[in-house]
């Protein structure tokens, strides 16, 4: 498949009458601070007929003008703090074609080829630190948009959507509004809920509470070497990303299985995420074939907008994710039960309660700065072999995202290698069903298809 690219522009919010936005930037949170430093991909598919181009371009500007993040760029404010500078430098807008039919590209593999489908971008360092740590007071740096969208069309009418974001702006629930926002731009259709941008409210308190450890979890020393001894092009040709499809019976089974527990038939089931989790981590595990005695731990991201006291709107725009850690013997996850997994992931995740985020606001304003750290976050890291990450896209609207002809037919990370990452996506057939995305070692694959299934 060749994509042809037509045309690559920057466009800027599109403001109503004689708008004239004073705002000239907006501080990062504690919570934007800890984050990756990267673009996060994602790819739509939408069958024919859809709005044309210029129609998708002008509801873009709409909802930027709504969303101005989005429209500037990383650097520091009048404060020397990180910040969003609020210039309305645009985002990129590229126009590419297929000369065939969806419908012969069909089904899209998670493969390299889908990389023609997004802008490219280069991982990169935060423009207010350097390599060694030090604050850079040049925002210069700081040019690359922080939203790109290529529109791909094909022979047949069909359209692809990919689009980045920068993970500094936004996580998954913030990103997500705002694409359905692009949606209703596009349809003329008033922009609801609107978006809550002021990320001030996370406030330390005098005294501050160090109530949890987060030295060593969200944070660690700047000396500490995030280096990897290994080549890093041989150990990314190694790993191929996977999807498995689970099915509503097949969850519905594998929860009762999780939440049933000898000598206790009054137990409250697990949550299917909780149940599809602890069955992966067992099957990742056994796919590795790691050492009994070595120590394995999921890392799980945790959304506080619920969980602090007074509760976050949901229309909140920003990072607001901490992360829970159940951890245990490779052995004993093995050996023990489904259950017993089940109950690890749950009981760490209630853990990230609003007592740690709490504990966490006050230890990043006092103690980060410090004590020198710096995140604990590497964007670099390929392989997390023998623990595991999931990020669950399961309660995000991103099938919402509706330019005017439908909801999409499809909707899908693009291409990514870091093994053991996990994604949780619900299907597109809207029955329930989850899809999830697993970069393994294809040393692993093999195993892991014979036990991804099996619930003994």
């Amino acid at each position: 498949m060749e994509v042809k690219i037509m045309s690559s522009r920057i466009i800027k919010p599109l403001y109503e009458g004689n708008h004239s936005p004073i705002t000239n930037s907006i501080s990062l949170s504690v919570f934007d601070k800890i984050t990756y430093d990267t673009h996060i991909a994602i790819i739509y598919a939408y069958r024919p007929p859809t709005p044309p181009n210029g129609a998708i371009e002008v509801g873009l500007q709409k909802a930027l003008a709504v969303y101005r993040e989005w429209a500037g760029r990383l650097g520091i404010d009048d404060n020397g703090e990180p910040a969003i500078l609020l210039n309305d430098e645009g985002v990129k807008f590229i126009e590419a074609y297929v000369d065939s039919t969806l419908d012969q590209e069909l089904p899209f593999k998670s493969s390299p080829s889908l990389l023609s489908f997004h802008p490219s971008w280069k991982p990169k360092v935060c423009p207010w630190v350097l390599e060694d740590g030090h604050e850079e007071k040049d925002s210069s740096e700081g040019v690359i948009e922080l939203v790109q969208v290529q529109l791909t069309r094909f022979k047949c009418g069909s359209l692809v959507v990919g689009f980045t974001a920068h993970h500094f702006v936004a996580d998954g629930n913030s990103t997500s509004n705002f694409l359905v926002a692009w949606g209703q731009a596009c349809r003329g259709v008033e922009i609801s809920p609107l978006p809550f941008h002021d990320r001030t409210i996370f406030t330390p308190r005098n005294p501050p509470v160090f109530e949890f450890e987060h030295k060593g979890v969200e944070f660690i020393c700047k000396n500490f070497s995030k280096a990897h001894n290994f080549n890093h092009n041989s150990i990314v040709d190694n790993i191929v990303l996977h999807k498995v499809h689970y099915t509503v019976e097949f969850l519905a089974k594998l929860k009762v299985k999780a939440s049933s527990t000898k000598g206790n038939n009054n137990i409250k089931p697990f949550s299917t995420f909780e149940s599809l989790l602890a069955h992966l981590w067992r099957a990742i595990t056994k796919s590795r074939r790691l050492s009994e005695l070595e120590t394995t731990h999921v890392r799980i991201s945790v959304d506080g907008r619920h969980r602090l006291n007074p509760k976050v709107p949901n229309e909140y725009v920003g990072n607001l994710v901490l992360w829970a850690f159940p951890t245990t013997k490779v052995k004993t996850l093995l050996e023990e039960p489904l259950s017993y997994a089940a109950k690890l992931i749950h009981d760490a995740i209630k853990k990230v309660n609003n007592n740690y985020f709490r504990s966490f606001i006050d230890f990043a304003n006092y103690k980060v700065k410090e004590e020198n750290l710096m995140t604990s976050a590497d964007i670099n890291k390929d392989v997390y072999c023998p623990n595991v990450e999931v990020d669950s896209w399961l309660r995000f609207p991103f099938y919402d995202l509706d330019f005017g002809g439908g909801c999409p037919y499809i909707f899908m990370p693009s291409y990514y290698q870091a093994e053991g990452v996990m994604l949780f996506l619900p299907s597109y057939t809207g029955d329930g069903s989850i899809e999830v995305y697993i970069p393994l070692f294809e040393d692993n694959l093999a195993t892991f298809k014979q036990v991804c299934y099996n619930m003994d």
